[in-house]
């Protein structure tokens, strides 16, 4: 049987990326806010704002980033949503939220100012510092340790923020991409 152009059951195809971008937009800013907001709490409490704490909130990314394919899958009923259609909402909704949380990183370290980049800076160095004497122990080499401990010494607000980005955007793909291969039927 054809499907009329007029037939409401079928869905058309900018009705379709229509709501992708929506629910792309409505889950991808919203847990990408979640980020931020968990980062200034962070900070207020005393916390390092730009540590590794953030991942408590980052970990949300990839389930909301699958929430958002299974929404886009309900909407869509009886009809598939698709492979293009299943990547596409998930992969928009992590990058959105990577980019929100990047620029939550980079409005929070206006805020805190550079003082907090400095302590940030220092307990990158601590860590850093601790792998180094078991690197040392398993023959790496004291130039490259080196080189570890000058490239923190010059690490930027930019350099935080793009590895926010990176880490959030990883993250959010890790189950956006085989969520969206299953969810597409």
């Amino acid at each position: 049987m054809a499907v009329s152009i007029g037939d409401p059951v079928a869905p058309r195809a900018d009705d379709s990326a229509r709501r992708v971008t929506q629910l792309a937009l409505k889950f991808g800013v919203g847990v990408g806010l979640v980020c931020v907001v968990w980062m200034v709490g962070l900070q207020l409490t005393g916390n390092n704002g730009f540590g590794p704490k953030q991942l408590l909130a980052q970990l949300l990314v990839p389930m909301v980033a699958v929430a958002s394919q299974w929404q886009l899958r309900r909407q869509l009923k009886p009809e598939k949503p698709g492979l293009g259609r299943a990547l596409g909402v998930g992969v928009l909704t992590a990058l959105l939220a990577a980019v929100v949380s990047a620029v939550g990183v980079m409005g929070l370290a206006a805020g805190a100012g550079e003082e907090a980049v400095s302590r940030h800076r220092a307990e990158v160095k601590e860590i850093v510092q601790a792998q180094q004497r078991e690197a040392a122990k398993q023959g790496v080499s004291a130039a490259l340790r080196q080189q570890q401990l000058q490239q923190i010494d010059h690490l930027t607000v930019g350099n935080i923020a793009s590895s926010n980005f990176l880490q959030v955007l990883v993250l959010g793909l890790v189950l956006a991409v085989p969520a969206g291969i299953f969810l597409r039927e």
